[in-house]
This record gives C-alpha cells, structure tokens and sequence, in this order.
C-alpha cells in the first residue's frame, strides 16, 4: 500500500504521523511510504533520515494525498486537507469531530474513510492511541498551570509547592482517567495540595490505592466540583466521553465565585471543554482572562513537547497503521473490532454513534457498508 505522511499544517504543530523506525518497519513489509519535504523538521527530523529509513520524499501536500491510498497524519484535517482528500481514501489520525461541525462536514463531502485515534480501543476497554497523547497533556497541564499561576502571566503569584513555612497551591483535578492521573503524579510530585474528583468509585478506589494519602479523592458531584473549584488555585479538567463533546462539569458562576489569579487548564477543549468559560487557544496565544481567571485551552497541548509526543505516539498506532497497509482497509476493519469503533466517517456517513448525535447527523451502523 502507498501511505503517505503529509506536514502538519495546524497553528504550532510539530509533530508529525510516522517516524523514520515506523517508515523502515512499513518499507520491511513491502509498503511504500511517501513524506511531505520537512514533515519531521519540527522533532529533528529531517528528509535524509526518511530516505535512509525508505521513503519517498515529495515537494507538496498535495502530491502525498495525491499519491496515497493512506494518510497517516497527526492532527485533524485543515479545511485545505479535507479538500485533497477523495472517495475511499482512508484517513488515520486524531479527530475529535463532536467539537468540530465544519470539519465533518468536510470529510462527509470528500466520501472519505475516516478512522480516529481517539476512539479506537483495547481489548481492556481502554483508548491505547489516545493514552499517549493523555499522559503528555496530563502531566503538561500541571508544568503550564504553574507557570500560568506567576503574577506576569496574569496569576496569583503562588508556587505550586510552596515553600518551608508557606502553604503550597490547592490543585483539583476533574478527572481520574490517564490525564487526570497524569497530572496528579505531577502536582503531588511538586508537593502541591492535590484533590481529585472522579464519578467512578472503582476508579477511585484505584487512585487511592496508587497514590494513598498524597492524593485527595473525592466522588463527583455537582456541589462536590463547585466547593473544591472555588477553593482552588489551579483546576484542571480532564473529562472524556470517548467520542463525544465534553460535558461542561464547571459552569460560569462557579468561575466567577474563584479567587482572582487563579487558573484553569481545560485538556478536554479537544472534545469542546469542560468549563463553561473555555474557548480554544493555540500557542500563539494561549491564555486569555475571564472574570479576573485565567483560562489555558490549547487544543494540542502535546505539540508543545512535539518530539516526545511523536514518538510515543508512533509507538501505539503503528501496528494499526501495519494492519490496515497489509490487510486494507476491509478486512482490516471487519477483522479487528477494536480499529472498527475507530472508523468515524465512512464514505460519506457518519459511523460512530457519539458524534452522530452530538452533530445530528443520522447515525449508520458501519459493518454491513463494509461487507456489502
């Protein structure tokens, strides 16, 4: 199969959808991979490592998706990139289309297979494309909310840990998944007061049990998320609904009740927020203030340590990327019902439940469209 790996275009995206080892792993098993001229220049990447590891390197994009039955990219499509794509071209990549209405409508039009990083799963129930990058953006959130808590950026001036004789911050974390845990690992680790609030008690359980009395856990509530977001110095929220926008667990007034120069890092804008008060940033600007708040909401927080995320990535999705190459897309998707729940869009239909409705598009059941 040709599979091509086109230069992330999103605003400070680096990282990119294959590595010079998962090109030499593709190339082995007879495939051909072709690469966009400086698609890995943003982690050190550059077009010799990709020739030396078998690719084929071209000037444009537009000669990648051109040539490529596969495209392997990292962040969701740019609307000039769901232009390029055509009829039964399979896109594999980060997609997050319940917070993104005009980017579905892109890939409906283009009659595309569109199969999404975030929700594919594991025979354990997890989302092993999505917990890399989650374990980055967990333990960014706490390295991005601390400096967002210095009085230049617009904080209160408190340090995370505190000091001998000084109180350390008070940290809530909404969310005990892998970014929730991500986070806490590092919020206790820099000695900071650390509560995290979770709606399942088995989860819980396991925290406590992980982390014993370093880690505060409280069951979620609507007063219970209230009374520790108003009493906190920095929240982090790390919901998921795999698939599906994020509810808006911190609404408007409870910002508003806040202490001034507090902080609030939304890692589930991805999927839409979970603040009332988040609204998208990039990495050009990536605070702004609400009601005397302040609010990071980049949408690819892992960009930012863009070479450790593409390997870990690349780590998790390359077997995947093997299976669909060696078998096609078909037989690839019947075969494997943990790479099915990934496919999002197909051929103009939308296949995964939660974004159909989020969308209100007509949901379609995926496997009797492949096997006619």
């Amino acid at each position: 199969m040709r599979i091509g790996v086109p230069k992330e275009i999103k605003n400070h995206e680096y990282r990119v959808g294959l590595v010079p080892s998962s090109v030499r792993e593709l190339t082995h098993h007879g495939h051909h991979v072709i690469v966009e001229t400086k698609a890995g220049i943003g982690v050190g990447i550059t077009d010799e490592d990709y020739k030396a590891a078998g690719a084929l390197i071209t000037q444009t994009a537009e000669e990648v998706f051109e040539a490529c039955e596969l495209i392997v990219k990292v962040k969701e499509p740019q609307p000039s990139e769901c232009k390029m794509l055509r009829p039964e071209q399979v896109l594999f990549t980060y997609l997050h289309l319940a917070a993104d209405p005009e980017q579905a409508r892109g890939l409906i039009e283009s009659e595309c297979i569109a199969i999404a990083y975030e929700t594919v799963t594991s025979p354990r129930g997890g989302l092993p494309l999505l917990t890399p990058s989650s374990d980055v953006a967990g333990r960014m959130s706490i390295q991005v909310g601390a400096h967002c808590l210095e009085k230049e950026k617009g904080g209160s001036g408190i340090l995370l840990g505190g000091v001998p004789g000084v109180k350390p911050a008070k940290v809530t974390i909404i969310g005990g998944g892998v970014v929730g845990t991500s986070a806490a690992r590092m919020a206790v680790g820099l000695g900071a007061h650390v509560t995290l609030i979770e709606k399942s008690l088995h989860r819980l359980a396991e925290l406590d049990m992980f982390f014993g009395s370093q880690l505060g856990t409280l069951s979620s509530t609507f007063e219970t998320i209230e009374q520790c977001v108003v009493d906190s110095d920095l929240v982090i929220g790390a919901v998921l609904v795999p698939g599906a926008a994020a509810p808006k667990l911190v609404t408007e007034t409870m910002v508003k009740k806040m202490r001034k120069g507090s902080v609030l890092v939304d890692v589930a804008i991805d999927h839409g927020g979970c603040f009332e008060t988040s609204r998208p940033t990039t990495f050009t600007h990536p605070t702004y203030i609400e009601h005397g708040v302040v609010h990071y909401c980049v949408t690819n927080m892992p960009g930012g340590v863009a070479r450790t995320s593409a390997f870990a990535l690349n780590n998790a999705t390359l077997p995947f990327v093997l299976e669909i190459a060696s078998k096609g897309y078909q037989k690839a998707l019947l075969d494997d019902p943990h790479l099915m729940n990934g496919l999002n869009v197909y051929c103009g239909h939308i296949t995964y439940e939660a974004v159909a409705r989020d969308l209100g598009y007509t949901y379609v059941v995926p496997k009797p469209l492949l096997e006619a």
